[in-house]
């Protein structure tokens, strides 16, 4: 009969059981097999997990500037080894307890912040939750491990106005980039335009120079070697050689299209003649406009 007022329970790791004695609380059971005393009234009145545990809390606020928002807000806490007599007996729903004292400081610490500051400030605002809880649930054996704010959800509608003012300025930024890469292109070929049209400029210049040294060149050659001869002779015949090699350039172009033009010798003259006309008169009005 001795054997029916012995009761035997176990308690698991990280857990410990709290015994009554006549209704009283006597001591506090480790992990481990224990032998209770029925007929002395002990007995197991209930194991607490000493494992940190987790609560999720969604809060509904309003900022600063009138935006609706809400925080999930992700709790671990633990019962206190010391203090599992104050857990088992002091709370009956931690937690609801939590719950309640989060709901209390978010919406006490939110509504003082814009919307920006609350994603800027999610340290701050967790901080401000976990420093509140410590103090309240230590009382009661609890020991708060963490706190995070894990996520800031405005309205849906100002969610899109935030994303379309987001694509608006960088839509901006890239207008503004593409402006300036078009300017840079259109200087940089404006740059080479010009820089083009001096070294062509310079190339006919070089030309030109160098066909007038060879005239001059052939001239001298030609009254030296031939007696007799005049400049007035070696200029028509240089230029009746130009003509025959300019008519010549016109017949093997690919690209050449019917032309009329007086043909002969004696229109060859006729250009000579017109050109030493054009010069002789040039020097006329040079010297007129001199004196």
């Amino acid at each position: 009969m001795a054997q029916n007022w012995l009761c035997f329970s176990c308690v698991d790791q990280a857990s410990v059981g709290i015994v009554e004695r006549c209704g009283r609380f006597s001591h506090v059971a480790q992990p481990g097999l224990h032998c209770f005393n029925l007929l002395a009234g002990e007995w197991l009145a209930g194991i607490l997990s000493l494992r940190v545990q987790f609560l999720d809390v969604r809060c509904e606020t309003k900022t600063r500037d009138n935006v609706f928002v809400s925080l999930e807000c992700s709790i671990q806490y633990r019962v206190v080894h010391l203090h599992a007599d104050d857990a088992f007996y002091e709370l009956q729903n931690p937690r609801e307890q939590i719950q309640a004292y989060v709901f209390d400081v978010v919406r006490a610490f939110v509504p003082k912040m814009s919307l920006d500051e609350v994603f800027e400030q999610k340290s701050d605002i967790a901080k401000a939750v976990s420093e509140e809880l410590e103090k309240v649930m230590s009382a009661y054996g609890y020991s708060i491990e963490q706190t995070l704010i894990v996520d800031v959800l405005p309205d849906p509608s100002v969610r899109r106005a935030m994303n379309e003012i987001n694509a608006a300025q960088r839509m901006r930024m890239a207008a503004v980039e593409k402006g300036e890469a078009e300017k840079i292109l259109q200087v940089k070929k404006a740059e080479g335009e010009a820089e083009a049209k001096y070294l062509s400029g310079l190339g006919i210049a070089r030309q030109r120079q160098a066909i007038t040294d060879g005239l001059r060149e052939n001239v001298l050659m030609f009254s030296n070697e031939v007696p007799g001869t005049s400049a007035k002779d070696v200029m028509d015949m240089v230029m009746v050689t130009q003509y025959f090699d300019t008519m010549k350039d016109i017949g093997n172009s690919a690209k050449n299209t019917t032309m009329f033009i007086p043909h002969g010798p004696g229109h060859v003259s006729d250009i000579a003649e017109q050109i030493r006309n054009g010069i002789v008169q040039g020097h006329a009005v040079t010297d007129l406009l001199e004196t």
